[in-house]
C-alpha cells in the first residue's frame, strides 16, 4: 500500500469525523437553543414565543417592563394531572377514611358514606356542596403547621392509580418548560387554583420551583390563637375563598395586586381567569391546555365532572385564546417519560 492510499483513508477518516462532530455539535446547538423542546412545532408554540419575544423586546411597541411580567397557571390538569379525581380530592377521601372511627355516624351520612363505600358516581352527585362538607370536615379544626406536616407526608407517599407513581411525578414536562422559560424572561409565576392554598404551598416550590408566597388558592378561615406551645392559627370549618370560576380574579386581585399579562388554564373554572387577563389593553396570552391524549393520559372536555371544558372551548376562537391539544403539540406528557 503506497502513502498515497493512506492519506486518502486518512483524510477520508478526518472528513468523517468532523461530520459527525459538526451533526452532534449542531444537534446540540438546536436543543439549546429551544427553550421548549417538549413542545411539538405548530402554532402553540409559535404564540408563546412570539408573546414572550414581544413583550421583553425595550424598544417595542408591546414591551412590558419586568415587574407587571405576571403569568398565572391553573394547578389540576394544567400543570399535572386531575383525573380520575382532584388531588386534593384523593387527600380528603383518604382523610374521610383514617378518621372515619371517631365519626361512626358517617356510615349512613352523605358524602362521607360515599366515601366509605367506595362509590364514586355518589360522590360526584354531591358536586360542589358535598365536596365542601368533605373539606370542612377533614381540614379544619387543627393548626396551620399540623394541615401542612398531614399534606406534606400524605403527598410524599400516595400513588396515582393509573400510573402507579408519586402524584408529583405527574407533572407536565412542557409546562415546566414554559415556566423556566418564562422566568428566564422575567416574568413571576404564580398558581391561582381551586385547589386548597395550603395544600399546595408545602410542595409548590420543590416541584414548580413557584415559592409558596406565589401561590394563590381556595380557603378556609383561620384564627390566631395562643396556646401552651405559643402562638398558633387554627383552622376554621368556614370558606374564605373559593378560587374557582369568577373567584379567580378576586383572588389574583387579593393575593397578587397585578393583572397579569399572561394566564393558563385547562377548564371552565379558568374562564373568568382568562378573561381577567386577556381583556385588559396591550399585548397579553390565554392559553387551554385541551386534554386529548387518551394514550399518553387522559381525554376528556365536554362532559367531565373534573376538569370540564365546554364554555372554554367555544370562546376560545373569539378570545383570541391559544388552545393546546395534548396529542398533537406535545412531544413528551411527563418527565419519565
Amino acid at each position: 500500500m503506497n502513502d498515497s492510499s493512506i492519506n486518502r483513508r486518512t483524510i477520508l477518516a478526518s472528513l468523517l469525523v468532523s461530520a459527525a462532530t459538526l451533526s452532534v455539535s449542531s444537534r446540540s446547538a438546536r436543543a439549546q437553543s429551544d427553550p421548549l423542546p417538549s413542545w411539538n412545532e405548530g402554532q402553540p408554540k409559535k404564540a408563546i414565543l412570539d408573546f414572550v419575544t414581544a413583550v421583553t423586546k425595550e424598544g417595542g411597541p408591546d414591551f412590558v417592563p419586568a415587574p407587571e411580567r405576571i403569568a398565572t397557571f391553573d394547578n389540576d390538569g394544567t400543570l399535572w394531572c386531575e383525573q380520575p379525581m382532584y388531588v386534593q380530592l384523593a387527600f380528603a377521601l383518604d382523610r374521610v377514611k383514617a378518621l372515619s372511627a371517631k365519626h361512626p355516624e358517617w356510615k349512613q351520612k352523605q358524602p362521607f358514606k360515599a366515601v366509605l363505600d367506595n362509590d364514586i358516581a355518589a360522590l360526584a352527585k354531591a358536586g360542589e356542596k358535598g365536596l365542601v362538607e368533605l373539606v370542612m370536615a377533614t381540614h379544619a379544626g387543627m393548626t396551620t403547621a399540623e394541615f401542612e406536616q398531614l399534606a406534606s407526608e400524605w403527598i410524599k407517599t400516595a400513588r396515582h392509580p393509573k400510573f402507579n407513581r408519586p402524584y408529583t411525578e405527574l407533572v407536565y414536562q412542557p409546562m415546566l418548560e414554559l415556566l423556566g422559560y418564562l422566568r428566564t424572561n422575567g416574568f413571576k409565576t404564580f398558581i391561582v387554583s381551586g385547589g386548597g392554598i395550603e395544600f399546595m404551598r408545602p410542595w409548590s416550590e420543590r416541584v414548580y420551583g413557584i415559592p409558596p408566597e406565589q401561590v394563590v388558592g381556595s380557603s378556609i378561615k383561620t384564627q390566631f390563637k395562643v396556646d401552651k406551645d405559643g402562638p398558633v392559627l387554627i383552622r376554621q370549618p368556614v370558606i374564605d375563598l373559593v378560587d374557582d370560576g369568577p373567584g379567580k380574579p378576586v383572588g389574583i386581585n387579593s393575593h397578587i395586586g397585578r393583572r397579569p399579562i399572561a394566564a393558563f388554564g385547562n377548564s371552565d373554572g379558568d374562564f373568568q381567569m382568562l378573561q381577567w387577563t386577556t381583556g385588559a389593553r396591550g399585548r397579553r396570552l390565554g392559553l387551554i391546555v385541551h386534554h386529548t391524549d387518551a394514550e399518553r393520559e387522559y381525554a376528556y372536555d365536554r362532559k367531565s365532572p373534573f376538569g370540564k371544558l365546554d364554555k372554554g372551548l367555544d370562546a376560545a376562537s373569539a378570545n383570541g385564546w391559544v388552545v393546546v391539544s395534548m396529542k398533537d403539540d406535545w412531544k413528551r406528557m411527563f418527565g419519565f417519560q
